[in-house]
């Protein structure tokens, strides 16, 4: 996160941000992502980072939670992390 923090600032303009990169990692049960931002469901990880459990894998789907920020909690979003984590599985069957 400390790094796309950087590549976000590169990119500012005006001091407005331009891009948002969201890091994190996704298992067949969960999305994660990092973040500067604390809050109760949040772990801290260090330097100021946080990790995020955005999403989780219930009923043959990823669900939001409460605190899924909006955009992670789209139908289009839900999908592609569905697409992601149907592939993440079959690249671990083959010991990819």
């Amino acid at each position: 996160k400390l790094y796309t923090n950087s590549i976000e600032k590169h990119f500012c303009i005006d001091h407005k941000r331009r891009v948002n990169i969201d890091p994190g990692y996704i298992t067949p049960e969960r999305l994660v992502l990092a973040t500067g931002k604390n809050y109760s469901h949040r772990i801290y990880l260090r330097d100021g980072i946080y990790a995020d459990l955005t999403l989780i894998f219930k009923k043959g789907s990823f669900r939001p939670l409460e605190w899924t920020y909006p955009d992670y909690a789209t139908s289009q979003v839900i999908e592609l992390m569905n697409a992601i984590r149907k592939r993440y599985i079959s690249q671990l069957r083959e010991g990819a």
